[in-house]
C-alpha cells in the first residue's frame, strides 16, 4: 500500500539531512497520515488522511 493521502494525493518527499560538518546525505520525509472516515463520492470510506486535510475537513464540518 502506498503512504498517500486518499483526498489529496500527497505522497513521500526526499531531501537531504544536513550533518553539523554540511555534509549531505539522501533522505525521505514521511506524510503523517490517520485513518480516517471520509465521505467520498456520497459515500463513507475509511482511508489513509493527512493531517493537513483533517483539519480542512474539520473546519468545513463547523
Amino acid at each position: 500500500m502506498a503512504r498517500v493521502c486518499g483526498i489529496c494525493g500527497k505522497g513521500k518527499a526526499t531531501g537531504n539531512n544536513v550533518s553539523h560538518s554540511k555534509r549531505h546525505t539522501r533522505r525521505t520525509f514521511d506524510v503523517n497520515l490517520h485513518k480516517k472516515v471520509v465521505p467520498l463520492d456520497g459515500v463513507d470510506k475509511r482511508v489513509y488522511v493527512c493531517t493537513r486535510c483533517v483539519r480542512t475537513t474539520n473546519k468545513q464540518a463547523q
